[in-house]
């Protein structure tokens, strides 16, 4: 039996915790069953698992939102779109979480825990230090009436524990991409359901909450396998249909440890903030723990809703390679119409002062010849202030030794003094047209062939040996600005 059938009339979700930026790790997720959903013809849920209180806030749910809808992948219910299955908030769903509390209760299926903090804490480290392994003993798990009521007259409030099942000691997950894994239940121990407040856990509620919404698959994080074996028994103990599970690899640095700060930024609005675009991420993230069928590595999403299956998902590690985003967020920016770069350019523009809050009719043409000049040469947005601040500054310093040689070339006074001429006879506004006629002209003028004209040119007017292309150069720098480093270099070096 082919283990990835069953995707007719699918329904997965994505149910993040709002207590922090939405992670690379938590888009990935979102993307993946995203994906699932649309070539199937199924239905996306996005749900808000907010039941750790002193961390959610409403800050971090807003960041989810935003950053889901700026990468394109919308949901067909859930939270801010609603549907039959609400409501899609785990704060808003307790009375349901204390239903099926009180029914393990009563079935015995769990039991009430009076042990403190304090003593769980005692009980972990006599455990480890016998060299045990660490789990719950289950003091409370046979206690009478009598000593319940003993122990609520101190003052204690329960935790409610799930009863696991002595028998069997084993839990198999039949894994979408993993294959069958099984798990030994013999050390587990019993664990918390419902917090001493009355708040549901993890496993517990997102149980609760799959069955009720008729999830069929789960697609998540590797990390979430352990989790896996609890959550089974708890759909066995309730009677619940449980979903298929498919368990996606870790996202790990190029040192092969796990993804943090120091292998680059972590949450999606760090990388929209530096200048990627949606599509270059959501191009970059599949990439990680997914092949392609081909050679191929640049996909619309369009295209991956084509082609992606989870058969294609690997088990081993995913490794995040900044280099590898970077290229594939140039190839969007090339593949982008200009008026979408100016827009998305002017506002880090404006951040760095370089512009004020509202542009000049000739600030907005500026801009403009300066993303047509370097767009090429561009791997995020925010880029952009560099190569501005470049062409703003008097002077361009130069960058090695390399372009240093150049200017000492024995034509490059000859070629400097003709071209400062030309400018300076210039009557009309510098344009692209006028940048290459006058180029055109000094090479003629000095009967020398094109990279004699050209490199001491570059070099002398941006102090590098590479970059845009002159007759951009040349307009966005202006007649004062060329002048100026003309000027400043016949000084220096040609007199």
């Amino acid at each position: 039996m082919n283990r990835l059938q069953n995707f007719s009339q699918m329904r997965v979700r994505f149910a993040p915790s709002p207590t922090g930026p939405f992670h690379i790790g938590g888009a990935r997720s979102a993307l993946f069953n995203y994906l699932m959903a649309r070539k199937y013809g199924g239905k996306l849920i996005v749900r808000i698992e907010d039941t750790d209180l002193e961390r959610s806030s409403s800050e971090s749910e807003e960041n989810i939102l935003t950053s889901l809808r700026w990468l394109g992948l919308d949901w067909d219910e859930g939270i801010l779109v609603g549907g039959d299955y609400g409501p899609y908030r785990q704060t808003e769903r307790l009375e349901l979480y204390q239903k099926y509390a009180q029914q393990l209760l009563e079935e015995g299926k769990a039991y009430y825990c009076y042990c403190t903090d304090v003593e769980l804490e005692a009980e972990r480290k006599a455990l480890l230090e016998q060299g045990e392994m660490v789990g719950y003993m289950g003091k409370c798990r046979n206690l009478s009436d009598r000593e319940r009521k003993s122990l609520e007259a101190e003052g204690r409030k329960p935790t409610v524990r799930f009863r696991v099942p002595t028998e069997g000691h084993a839990v198999v997950v039949n894994d979408l991409v993993r294959g069958r894994v099984t798990f030994d239940t013999s050390t587990m121990g019993d664990y918390v359901i419902v917090k001493s407040d009355g708040i549901p856990v993890y496993n517990f509620a997102c149980v609760i909450d799959d069955a009720l919404m008729e999830i069929s698959h789960v697609i998540r994080g590797e990390e979430h396998l352990s989790n896996t074996p609890r959550q089974l028994l708890l759909y066995q103990a309730l009677g619940l249909k449980n979903p298929q599970f498919a368990h996606v690899s870790l996202i790990l640095g190029k040192d092969r440890t796990k993804m943090s700060k120091r292998h680059g930024a972590t949450s999606v609005t760090a990388y929209r903030e530096a200048g990627y675009l949606p599509e270059a991420l959501i191009n970059f993230l599949v990439l990680l723990g997914w092949s392609p069928p081909g050679e191929e590595e640049i996909f619309s999403l369009e295209e991956l809703i084509q082609l992606f299956s989870l058969d294609r998902v690997a088990k081993n590690p995913a490794v995040f390679d900044l280099d590898k985003l970077r290229w594939i967020n140039g190839h969007y920016i090339r593949q982008s119409s200009i008026k979408r770069l100016v827009d998305l350019s002017i506002p880090y523009l404006q951040q760095a002062g370089i512009f004020a809050s509202v542009l000049t009719p000739k600030e907005q043409a500026w801009v403009e010849l300066l993303v047509a000049a370097v767009r090429e040469r561009l791997s995020s947005l925010s880029e952009i202030v560099q190569e501005a601040r470049a062409l703003l500054h008097h002077e361009a310093p130069l960058e090695s030794e390399e372009a240093q040689a150049v200017l000492r070339e024995e034509q490059v006074s000859t070629v400097l003094h003709c071209f400062k001429q030309k400018i300076m006879d210039l009557e009309e506004p510098l344009d692209v047209d006028r940048a290459k006629s006058l180029l055109k002209q000094v090479t003629k003028e000095t009967k020398l062939g094109g990279r004699k004209v050209f490199m001491p040119l570059r070099v002398a007017l941006t102090g590098k040996m590479h970059g845009a292309e002159l007759y951009y150069l040349i307009p966005l720098l202006d007649k004062e600005g060329c002048l100026n480093r003309i000027s400043a270099v016949l000084q220096d070096t040609c007199v």
